[in-house]
Formats: structure tokens, C-alpha cells, sequence
């Protein structure tokens, strides 16, 4: 096939080690959890060595830090926190010395504050591949096969030229807009298609869609994979309608690398042989043990996470760790008129409602003053609903805050992440 051949040639020229990696994860996929946290612990303290050594930064932190005697994962307590401000005011320093022979410049997306640019080695960076394309066969997904993507299209002509080669190349194609011409021959590449992936916002978008207009419904799909943004319980069903198959979640960072996969159970398995993942306070921390350009110890990534317990198993088989839930970003506050509040309230409000009342919304806050919030919420809601609604609102804010409900708001579609609550305070 040539899109295989074409495929599996770019991977030769641009990540040489990815198969490697590849069929290292397929094998420490049936892996007991000892032998995944042994390795865990292997890797940990070869990195803090590594780093010891050729990052000016992690020589002074870890100065006073005996990585040999490390004798389990719980002496990873002994290394300070790295918060996102570190690494943005030590991006130089903590970069090792190393002469790597293949280097990639990565970037972050800045959308909760300034850019990243960082190195990454080669084998990182087919590490990290190698984990999304394990995620993929978990689903009978080949990256090669045929694929929709729900990113960024708001470019300019020779940007959207250099995109469509691209694309070209990985058999992929996108939607650029939503007029009706457009997204009729966007719908009908699906038909071709294997798998389909992107923001989930405009998966759901086009779910909507091919719904509400009774366009023909792709037959072919294996897998649609949310990124980036958060899954709404309001999605589910109609992702699931237009497209036959119900949508899963891969969840990481651009510097942390692939955190967690859904397996077919509608599990998140954390990615163990690529991170250790720390919950202080239900916050989430993430030590990348594959990276040593650029090393990522116990980072404080800005999400709040739900772990399952370690006893929790799998009817999948895998051993590894369940991330049960991200809840919600770290450090965004809500403010009423006399108390500060955090924005994880508004997860447990929709939580709450979707419990309770079997009630699933998709939902935007916005504040602009002190003491007033504005939930716009996309789908219609009877009155009881919007009583429910009021009443979770207000167990959670009392009088301290002054709030408006607007239902049925049809929001463009945006090009980038579609953020849950916004501040223009």
C-alpha cells in the first residue's frame, strides 16, 4: 500500500528509533505492575544522574540528592516540586549539555500562559510517537490508514498550501470551515476514513451536524480520539450517533509527553514506561522519564486529576495505573463579591447536575466583573432544568455571587482550544 510506504519512509528519515520503541511499549504492555514500576524506578534514577550532570539547573536542586539510594517510587518526595514558572524563567539552565545527534525544536501552546520552546531528542520524541501509535492498536488503528483532523484552519493561503502537503503526506485531511459546501465534501472523505482525531469540540461540532442535516454517517471509522480539551459528557452521545463509534481520550502535554490512552474498556491507562504520575492534593504532577534534552521532573503540570485506586484492574488486562478524570485547570480563580473561589467549582456544578438529574450540558462561564458570572450553555433547557442548574450554582456560591443563564447559544466554531471558563478579570 503506498500510503504505508510512505508513511513507514518518513518515519525512517524522521524518527529512526520509533519502532524500536514501538515494540518495546507492545511488549511492556502485558507487563505486571511490579515489572512496570521496576523500570519506573530504573528509569527515575538514571535521569536524576543524567541531569546531575549535564543541566546547570538540576545540579544545584539536586545537590544534596542520592538518586542510589533511591530504593522505591515514593523517594521521588525527596526532589523539589518544578513549577510551570520554573520552567519558564529556567528554560536555558535546564536544558542539559549533552551533544544529542538528533534534535527537534518543540514548542508548547502557550493557551494557559506564555509559549515553551525546548529541544527534544530524537528517541524522545519517537518514544512519545510510539506511545500515541500503541494507544491506536489498542483500537486496530494504523497511523498510516486514511484519517479525518479536527485541528487549527484558520490560515492563510500558503499556510493552508503547506498544511495540505502535509496532510497529503500522513493520508490525512482536515475541515477549513463550515459552510455548507465545504463541510458536505469534508463529510464525504469520511466515508474513506479509518479514524478521526483532534479538539473535541469540533468532533462534537461536526457530530452535530451530520445529525442535525441527516448526512450521510461514516461506516468505516475504528476509532474517534479526543486532545487537547476536555470531553464533555454532553458529546458522547452525539459523537457516537454520527460517527458509530463512542469517543476515547488521549491526555498529555507537549513537554510531558502522552500521560494516559483509553483502551476499548473506556479505561485511561497511564503511559507508566513514559511517566510518573504524582496526585498532591488532586494536582496533578508528571515526571517525563523519557526526555533528557530538556529533563521534566516532577512538574506541576496545572490540571486537577481523579486517580483510581491501585487495586483498580482492567477487564482489558493491561496493569497499568487508571486516571480516572481531569477535572479541571489549576490556578484560575472565580471571584465573588466578597470570597475567592476555584474554578474546579464549575466541575463539580455540571457533575453534579449530570448525577443527580441525569442533566448533560456543554457549558461555557464567563466573568468580566467581581460578583458576576455568565453561563452560556449550548443546549435548550426546560425550566426545571434551569431551576437544577440555579440551585447547584447557588449551593456552591450562596450570595456571594450574582449570576445569568443563557440556553440554546450556538457559539462559532473556533480554531483553537474551546476553554470552559473565562476570566477578563
Amino acid at each position: 500500500m503506498l500510503h504505508k510506504f510512505i508513511f513507514n519512509l518518513g518515519e525512517r528519515l524522521r524518527n529512526p528509533s520509533l519502532r524500536k520503541w514501538f515494540d518495546f511499549l507492545k511488549a511492556s504492555e502485558k507487563w505486571t505492575i511490579d515489572d512496570l514500576e521496576a523500570y519506573q524506578l530504573k528509569q527515575l534514577k538514571e535521569l536524576i544522574s543524567f541531569a546531575k550532570t549535564h543541566s546547570p539547573y538540576y545540579k544545584e536542586k539536586f545537590a544534596n540528592i542520592d538518586e542510589t539510594s533511591f530504593s522505591s517510587l515514593e523517594d521521588i518526595q525527596q526532589l523539589p516540586l518544578l513549577s510551570k514558572k520554573d520552567v519558564l524563567e529556567h528554560t536555558t539552565a535546564i536544558h542539559t549539555s549533552y551533544d544529542f545527534k538528533k534534535v527537534f525544536t518543540a514548542t508548547t501552546s502557550g493557551s494557559s500562559g506564555d509559549p515553551l520552546v525546548y529541544k527534544r531528542e530524537e528517541s524522545a520524541d519517537s518514544f512519545n510517537r510510539a506511545s500515541i501509535f500503541r494507544g491506536y492498536s489498542w483500537h486496530n488503528v494504523q497511523p498510516w490508514e486514511r484519517n479525518g483532523y479536527f485541528w487549527g484552519f484558520d490560515f492563510s493561503t500558503i499556510k493552508r498550501l503547506k498544511v495540505n502537503i502535509l496532510d497529503a503526506l500522513q493520508n490525512r485531511f482536515r475541515v477549513f470551515d463550515y459552510k455548507e459546501k465545504a463541510f458536505k465534501k469534508f463529510v464525504k472523505k469520511l466515508q474513506r476514513a479509518r479514524y478521526i482525531h483532534g479538539y473535541s469540540s469540533m468532533i462534537y461540532q461536526s457530530a452535530k451536524l451530520i445529525n442535525d442535516q441527516k448526512l450521510p454517517k461514516p461506516t468505516r471509522l475504528k476509532m474517534v480520539k479526543g486532545t487537547s480539551e476536555k470531553i464533555y459528557e454532553s458529546y458522547k452521545a452525539a459523537i457516537e450517533k454520527a460517527f458509530g463509534v463512542p469517543i476515547i481520550s488521549e491526555y498529555g502535554a507537549a513537554e510531558t509527553g502522552i500521560i494516559a490512552f483509553e483502551c476499548t474498556e473506556g479505561n485511561m491507562h497511564i503511559n507508566m514506561e513514559g511517566v510518573i504520575v504524582e496526585a498532591i492534593d488532586n494536582q496533578i504532577v508528571v515526571t517525563n522519564l523519557q526526555m533528557k534534552t530538556f529533563p521534566i521532573i516532577r512538574y506541576q503540570l496545572g490540571d486537577y486529576i481523579e486517580l483510581a485506586s491501585k487495586e483498580t484492574k482492567c477487564a482489558c488486562g493491561k496493569a497499568h495505573y487508571i486516571l480516572n478524570e481531569v477535572t479541571g485547570r489549576i490556578g484560575e480563580n472565580v471571584y465573588g463579591k466578597k470570597e475567592i473561589y476555584p474554578s474546579l467549582y464549575f466541575y463539580y456544578i455540571f457533575k453534579n447536575l449530570g448525577k443527580k438529574y441525569n442533566v448533560k450540558l456543554t457549558y461555557q462561564i464567563i466573568q468580566k466583573e467581581k460578583g458576576i458570572l455568565i453561563f452560556n450553555i449550548k443546549e435548550h433547557l426546560t425550566d426545571k432544568q434551569k431551576d437544577q442548574l440555579k440551585g447547584e450554582i447557588e449551593n456552591y456560591f450562596a450570595d456571594d455571587m450574582t449570576y445569568s443563564i443563557h440556553d440554546a447559544v450556538n457559539e462559532e466554531v473556533s480554531s483553537g482550544k474551546t476553554k470552559s471558563f473565562i476570566s477578563y478579570i
